[in-house]
């Protein structure tokens, strides 16, 4: 094999290897056996006692402004309005962080997929957004719902439309689960009353 093939074997390697690691992982967690139809409004939810989030995201007034109009309107499709006065029902809570992040490439000399005989270990650091939205119910203060989701943050921080995009789709990915309320069951045509 050339030595111009091995480098193309390499470079494609380790683009794959890259981009396995910026990959959105998400999840979330309810409170099993509850009932959110009960709940119809929520609103942003002071500081709580948990530590600061990074400063590149928590300061940055693009990153909130896109992590609350997902929520909101996430939130919104499932049924729910943004409390405009009295005590809401739920109360949101979101944090974020990044923190360098080490992907090991390691399956390679076990699978046959080296391109050079010494077979090297391929590692690549980056660093991984993670934001995590917490839902609590105003009345019990209990939580009632947590979302999370991770990233590779990239160029994220220096481009706002990618922030966004990154954003709405984290967002959305984490309230995929979340449960519809009766309001919304109406809106989409379940749950009428027939004549």
């Amino acid at each position: 094999m050339t030595r111009r093939k091995q480098m193309e074997i390499v470079l494609t390697a380790a683009l794959a290897a890259a981009s396995c690691a910026t990959t959105m992982t998400v999840g979330s967690h309810v409170e099993r056996g509850l009932d959110f139809s009960t709940y119809r409004t929520f609103d942003w939810g002071p500081a709580d006692a948990l530590p600061a989030g990074d400063p590149r995201l928590t300061r940055n007034p693009f990153f909130n402004d896109h992590v609350q109009g997902a929520m909101e309107t996430q939130l919104a499709a499932r049924g729910l309005a943004l409390s405009t006065t009295g005590t809401p029902d739920l109360l949101i809570h979101y944090h974020a962080n990044i923190s360098e992040r080490i992907d090991v490439n390691h399956l390679d000399r076990r699978y046959g997929y080296c391109a050079v005989d010494d077979c090297p270990v391929d590692t690549i650091r980056y660093e991984a957004g993670t934001l995590v939205v917490d839902i609590v119910d105003a009345r019990s203060n209990t939580l009632v719902w947590r979302g999370w989701a991770q990233n590779a943050v990239g160029d994220m921080l220096d481009d706002p439309k990618a922030m966004r995009r990154i954003i709405v789709q984290a967002v959305a990915r984490m309230l995929e689960r979340f449960p519809r309320t009766l309001s919304s069951e109406r809106r989409a045509g379940h749950g009428r009353r027939t004549p």
